[in-house]
C-alpha cells in the first residue's frame, strides 16, 4: 500500500487505540487482536481472517516510528477522514481535489518564501519530490509489515538452546500468482487512463488538480482476471513451517528476530521481519538470576551448626558443596561455573541458598537430645538486642 492510500484508513481505530497511544500500547492491542482473530483459532471464519489482515496492516505502519510519523503527518495535512476519492484542501472549494505537490513542487526552486519543506513532505508521501513539471508519480514500494508470534519452551531448552519447528499462519506472497495478483497465465496491464501513475490530473486556471485514478483505484495496474487464491491482492494467508534456532541462555519474554520472514513487501520492496517471543516454563527446582542458576537446598540444624558437605544437583549432573561450621540459615553459597553459558563463552554460577528444615515430628531419643542441647546452650542468647530492649521496658 502506498502512503497516499494510508490516509483513507484509520489504523488507530483498527487497533482500538488513540492517536496518542504509546508503542507498548499499540503492541499490546495488536497482540490481543491478532490472537483473537488468528486463522488457526478461527478456521473457516472469513470475517476473522479479514480482521487479522487489517490489524496486521495497521500494526505494520504504527509499529514503525518512521511510517507512523509519515502517516500522522498525512492525516494532519489532509484531514483524518480523507477518503480514497481525494483530499480536501482548506479554502479550495468545490468537490475537486488539490494536488499540493503540483503547486509547491514545481515552484519550489523559485519560491524562497518557503514551501519547499512542505513540498518535500508531500513528495515523500506520494512517491516523488518537488521538481520539474510533468514528473510521473510511481507506485511507491513499501516494506512488508513485521510479524510477531510466541513459542513456549522448557527451562532446560532456554539454558542450553534448542532448534524448534514453528508453524505460522500469516500473510505471505501468494504462491498461485507469484504476488502479481493475476490469474496464472495472465498478467496485470498498465492502466490506460493514468498510464501507470495511479493519478489523473486536470487543470483549472493556474492550478492543477489530481485524484486517484478511478479505473485502477490508484494502483496504476489493472487485473482483468484476478487470482482465485488471493483475489487480486497478491498476498494470501498461508500456513508455513519454519525452523527457529533458540540461542543458549535466552531469557523469558525475549524476542528472536528472523530477518525477511515477515509479510512480503509491495512493489518489489523487501519483506518484513518475524519476531519470535520466547516464553520459558519455570523449573520445579531451579530458578534464574541473570546468567546464574539458583536453587534452595534444605539442610538440618546440625549441618549448619557443625558444618557439612552436601550434594547439590545441577542441570548437567551433581556437585559437592561445603557448608562451613556456624553457617546462618538463608546463607547463599556460590559454585563457580555451574550456571548458564553466555554468548561470549563465559558461564554464570550456581547460587545455593541454605534453608534449615525443621522436623515435623521427633521420637523420644531425639526429643531428649534436643532438650539436653537446649539446656546446655541456654547461656547463648540468639536474640540479644531484643532481650536488651525488653529489659528497658
Amino acid at each position: 500500500m502506498s502512503a497516499r492510500e494510508w490516509i483513507g484508513k484509520d489504523f488507530y481505530r483498527e487497533l482500538g487505540v488513540s492517536s496518542e497511544a504509546s508503542q507498548d500500547e499499540i503492541k499490546k492491542s495488536y497482540r490481543k487482536l491478532a490472537r483473537e482473530n488468528h486463522p488457526d483459532a478461527n478456521p473457516g471464519n472469513t470475517e476473522a481472517e479479514t480482521k487479522f489482515k487489517s490489524v496486521s496492516e495497521a500494526y505494520g505502519v504504527l509499529s514503525d516510528p518512521a511510517k507512523r510519523k509519515e502517516y500522522d503527518e498525512a492525516r494532519q495535512l489532509f484531514g483524518a477522514g480523507a477518503g480514497a476519492g481525494g483530499f480536501n484542501f482548506p479554502g479550495g472549494g468545490g468537490s475537486g481535489t488539490f494536488d499540493v505537490n503540483d503547486l509547491f513542487g514545481q515552484g519550489a526552486a523559485g519560491n524562497a518564501g518557503g514551501f519547499g519543506g512542505l513540498g518535500d513532505i508531500l513528495g515523500g508521501l506520494f512517491g516523488r519530490r518537488g521538481g520539474a513539471a510533468g514528473a510521473t508519480t510511481s507506485t511507491r514500494a513499501q516494506r512488508g509489515a513485521d510479524v510477531e508470534t510466541d513459542v513456549r519452551i522448557d527451562f532446560a531448552e532456554a539454558v542450553k538452546g534448542a532448534t524448534l519447528p514453528l508453524r505460522l499462519s500469516s500473510p505471505a506472497t501468494c504462491k498461485t500468482c507469484g504476488g502479481n495478483g493475476a490469474k496464472p497465465g495472465t498478467s496485470p496491464r498498465t492502466c490506460p487512463v493514468c498510464q501507470g501513475s495511479g493519478l489523473v490530473s486536470r487543470s483549472q486556471g493556474a492550478f492543477a488538480f489530481s485524484e486517484p485514478c478511478r479505473e485502477c483505484r490508484g494502483r496504476g495496474k489493472i487485473i482483468d482476471d484476478p487470482c482465485p487464491e488471493c483475489h487480486g491482492e497478491g498476498i494470501s494467508t498461508q500456513t508455513r513451517t519454519l525452523t527457529v534456532r533458540v540461542p543458549a541462555g535466552v531469557d523469558d519474554n525475549q524476542r528472536i528476530r528472523l530477518a525477511g520472514q515477515g509479510e512480503p513487501g509491495r512493489g518489489g520492496a523487501a519483506a518484513g521481519d518475524l519476531y519470535v517471543r520466547v516464553h520459558v516454563n519455570p523449573h520445579k527446582v531451579f530458578g534464574r538470576s541473570g546468567n546464574d542458576l539458583t536453587i534452595t537446598v534444605p539442610v538440618s540444624f546440625a549441618e549448619l551448626t557443625l558444618g557439612a558437605t552436601i550434594t547439590v544437583p545441577t542441570l548437567e549432573g551433581r556437585v559437592s558443596v561445603k557448608v562451613p561450621p556456624a553457617t546462618n540459615n538463608g546463607r547463599v553459597l556460590r559454585v563457580r561455573g555451574k550456571g548458564i553459558a553466555k554468548r561470549d563463552g563465559s558461564t554464570g554460577d550456581l547460587l545455593v541458598t541454605l534453608q534449615v528444615a525443621v522436623p515435623s515430628k521427633l521420637d523420644g531419643s531425639e526429643k531428649e537430645a534436643l532438650e539436653a542441647f537446649a539446656e546446655a546452650s541456654a547461656k547463648h542468647d540468639p536474640r540479644p538486642e531484643i532481650t536488651e530492649m525488653l529489659k528497658e521496658r
